[in-house]
């Protein structure tokens, strides 16, 4: 929502201003269609050339993700949290055996089924189960670091995906100012192909040409750049449940008491999902 309030403010202010200073905003709006055409059609196909088609449909919802905010809410962190550790209780308790099941079918898991929205995230439950699915199949014989160093590269795989869509956004944001001036340049080139005409018709098509670079800039550094920014702290909201999950696992594996495994989870989240430890604790007892 955020960005579409800010995305208004941007293009009122800037020919707003323009506009009470003086500036006649006919010529520019005349221009604005031929120019946009040369550099957002420019920017497009460099997007095309530089990036999959899986990387294409990441871009669109790298988009979505800029207006809709993080995936997951606060409540989503404490219900994380509370499935991973009933998983590792059950471990604990009734051993590997009993925990088979539910992680390496999540999709009908009576323990998964009671978090929706968390079984929805495909990222998140593969996390888990295959990490849980590895002790299983180990009978718990695994050393934890060992299961801390292959946890560290599912994520650092992944999270490397998720921030794809933010780097192309970022790169089409510096690519911009310079697609601009292609657009001015070519301007230029016309005028100067009419240049027995009057001063008067000059100074508009001149005008018109500059309109492509003054574009460029506007959507490099008023709109794009602004939006992978904030794609970028999404993503990395969006990270935070992961590293919450893994260290649930590994503090279990450590044999740590359950107040100190909710608690070093509790403590990595940003404070906008942080609960506090005793609604933690009382989601834990079911209250």
């Amino acid at each position: 929502m955020y960005a579409a309030i800010g995305f208004i403010i941007l293009i009122v202010m800037v020919f707003g201003g323009f506009a009470i200073t003086g500036g006649a905003l006919g010529p520019v709006l005349e221009a604005l269609p031929h120019e946009m055409l040369i550099i957002g059609g420019a920017a497009v196909g460099a997007l095309v050339t530089g990036n999959s088609l899986h990387g294409l449909k990441a871009i669109g919802g790298g988009f979505a993700k800029v207006f809709k905010g993080p995936r997951h809410n606060k409540q989503d962190h404490v219900d994380a949290i509370v499935l991973v550790t009933k998983l590792m209780k059950l471990l604990r308790a009734e051993g590997p055996v009993a925990l088979e099941s539910h992680v390496t079918d999540p999709a009908n898991s009576a323990i998964f089924a009671e978090f929706p929205r968390l079984l929805a995230n495909k990222e998140l439950v593969a996390l888990i189960a295959d990490t849980l699915t590895l002790i299983v199949v180990s009978s718990g014989t695994l050393d934890v670091r060992a299961v801390e160093d292959v946890m560290d590269n599912a994520l650092k795989t992944h999270f490397h995906e998720m921030h794809e869509p933010q780097h192309a956004l970022q790169g089409l944001a510096d690519a911009l100012p310079a697609l601009g001036i292609v657009a001015a340049v070519l301007g230029v080139v016309k005028t100067m192909g009419s240049i027995d005409k009057p001063p008067s018709v000059l100074g508009g098509m001149i005008g018109s040409a500059l309109v492509g670079t003054f574009l460029g800039v506007l959507l490099a550094y008023g709109i794009v750049a602004p939006m992978a920014g904030r794609l970028k702290q999404v993503l990395e909201a969006d990270e935070q449940i992961f590293h919450a999950v893994k260290q649930v696992i590994i503090a279990s594996l450590h044999g740590w008491p359950q107040p100190l495994v909710v608690e070093s989870a509790r403590s990595g989240l940003g404070h906008d999902f942080r609960p506090g430890l005793s609604e933690l604790l009382d989601a834990l007892r079911g209250r």
